[in-house]
């Protein structure tokens, strides 16, 4: 079995989120830099309904139970120029549009 250590680039898959740029995704393609738990991350202790780790991959924190899988992987195999075509109905339109990959890069500066 390989594990993912700190330090490790990975992929994980997750619901959907908000990152840093704005923009929504399914994955984040980062550095691991480490595994806390709820009161090290948001410096209080949470209730049992709540999650009680986070991982810090690239410049981001995930909560725990956001994520789905975790591949080890270098940058050099992940594709995150893909398109992607997605629609959207609101207000009686439906728009159809092309955007990036749903990955989103944690380690880019």
């Amino acid at each position: 079995m390989n594990n993912l250590d700190i330090g490790d680039t990975c992929l994980l898959t997750t619901d959907y989120f908000l990152a840093p740029d704005g923009k929504q995704y399914r994955a984040v393609f980062g550095t691991i830099k480490g595994v806390f738990d709820d009161k090290d991350t948001l410096g209080i202790r949470t209730n049992a309904k709540s999650t009680n780790w986070y991982v810090e991959i690239g410049n981001m924190t995930i909560a725990g139970c956001q994520i789905k899988y975790a591949v080890k992987v270098t940058k050099d195999k992940v594709n995150f120029n893909g398109k992607i075509h997605e629609e959207s109905w609101g207000n009686g339109t439906h728009v159809t549009f092309n955007r990036a990959s749903l990955i989103y890069d944690a380690d880019e500066e």
